[in-house]
């Protein structure tokens, strides 16, 4: 069994579970999200765009994870499904780092340390590609 194969595939399926229920939530849940996100961003320079932040990242979030889940249903990891996730999980790293800016100018290193662990992740799946 090829370790990078494994890897590769581990890690799709791991952006792929994340951000398609997180952009969903997003969707589904936005009023929810959206009052939690302007208290938790009450105090930044982001105040006034939290609607529109939180549209962008959930745009984001489900671009990432609806790569990685094509990626996975292609199954094909050497041609055309290795390109498509490739690019999911490179756009996990995008999502990643947007949340990663809203958290440490929010003053949330206890999150943004969360994120960080996960965009570890998505350099090692990125070295596997």
């Amino acid at each position: 069994m090829d370790a990078n194969l494994v890897t590769r595939f581990l890690v799709t399926a791991f952006f792929a579970v994340t951000f398609l229920q997180s952009g969903l939530d997003k969707v589904i849940d936005r009023e929810s999200n959206l009052q939690y996100l302007s208290e938790h961003f009450q105090s930044t320079p982001l105040s006034p765009w939290v609607p529109q932040l939180l549209t962008a990242i959930t745009v984001l979030e489900l671009i990432a994870g609806g790569l990685c889940g094509l990626g996975l249903l292609l199954l094909d990891f050497r041609q055309p499904g290795m390109r498509v996730a490739g690019w999911g999980v490179g756009m996990s790293g995008i999502a990643l780092l947007c949340l990663l800016f809203g958290q440490r100018l929010a003053k949330d290193y206890a999150g943004a340390a969360v994120v960080a662990a996960y965009f570890a992740v998505v350099l090692l799946g990125l070295r596997a590609f």
